[in-house]
């Protein structure tokens, strides 16, 4: 019996795509359906089986039931990432307001555990549509993630890089996604059906850096850095020593309800 395609969630931000490309263009094409949506959809999506698999924010693995991850693959930094930004009309010690993007959780729970053991600050954090303009004409900073972040000028304006800004604090890189599945799903046989993918995409850069080009409008020279130089997409020891530390002070600051282990598809 021919098994029906794999229902995968991809998130349409030019940092995730070297995770999906494959899956549409490559050699286990066939094995796939994806779909696209924004970070923090992509999760709800995995989490009420409307997709057997996911490019989930990184804190989601806490927060959903019964998933296994892809070994080897993430969306990850050793900092800067350049995509995800905290904007300041002001000295980041001196922010009373932050309006927090609705488009990532991840992003927002790095924030917070910034904000509480990096700079030492509570600012009002104020839930806000991803729009720049509107978010600081409401509040003195802003969360800025994704393709809005990139190429952009903030004249004037004080900009903090969150991975940096993580770096900095616990000297680990950052995980910001994962390749989750849902574990009635998770056949051992599609870890080398997502990691070969990667594998294409990658040897496939010039391809996804002029059709990225057409999309978003960025330069073809920012894009092809960002892929190669502010985009880890692994998920080796280092990477995952970050990981496993987000999700211990996520839960100590109360923004994880577990720490639960990462468990591999087998």
């Amino acid at each position: 019996m021919i098994r029906p395609p794999l229902r995968a969630a991809a998130v349409s931000y030019l940092n995730s795509v070297p995770l999906y490309w494959g899956l549409i263009h490559g050699p286990h094409r066939s094995r796939f359906k994806v779909t696209f949506e924004l970070p923090s959809r992509c999760a709800d999506a995995l989490r009420e089986g409307e997709v057997d698999a996911g490019i989930i924010p990184s804190i989601e693995y806490q927060r959903i039931p019964n998933l296994k991850i892809v070994p080897g693959l993430a969306v990850a930094s050793s900092g800067p990432v350049r995509s995800v930004l905290l904007i300041s009309k002001c000295p980041v010690e001196h922010i009373k307001s932050l309006a927090l993007t609705t488009a990532s959780r991840t992003s927002v729970c790095l924030m917070q555990i910034l904000l509480q053991r990096h700079y030492c600050i509570a600012p009002e954090l104020v839930p806000h549509e991803p729009n720049l303009n509107a978010m600081l004409d409401e509040c003195d900073a802003a969360l800025l993630i994704g393709d809005p972040a990139l190429g952009s000028d903030f004249p004037g304006l004080k900009v903090y890089d969150l991975a940096d800004e993580w770096r900095a604090m616990t000297g680990l890189p950052f995980v910001f996604a994962l390749w989750a599945v849902r574990a009635e799903a998770a056949t051992p046989d599609l870890v080398p059906a997502f990691q070969q993918s990667a594998i294409y995409a990658l040897a496939h850069l010039t391809e996804i850096v002029e059709q990225e080009t057409a999309r978003t409008g960025l330069s073809p020279d920012l894009i092809r850095s960002y892929l190669t130089e502010n985009i880890d997409f692994s998920l080796g020891e280092t990477n995952l020593e970050g990981l496993c530390l987000f999700y211990t002070l996520a839960h100590e600051l109360g923004l994880a309800t577990q720490t639960k282990s990462i468990e591999f598809i087998e």
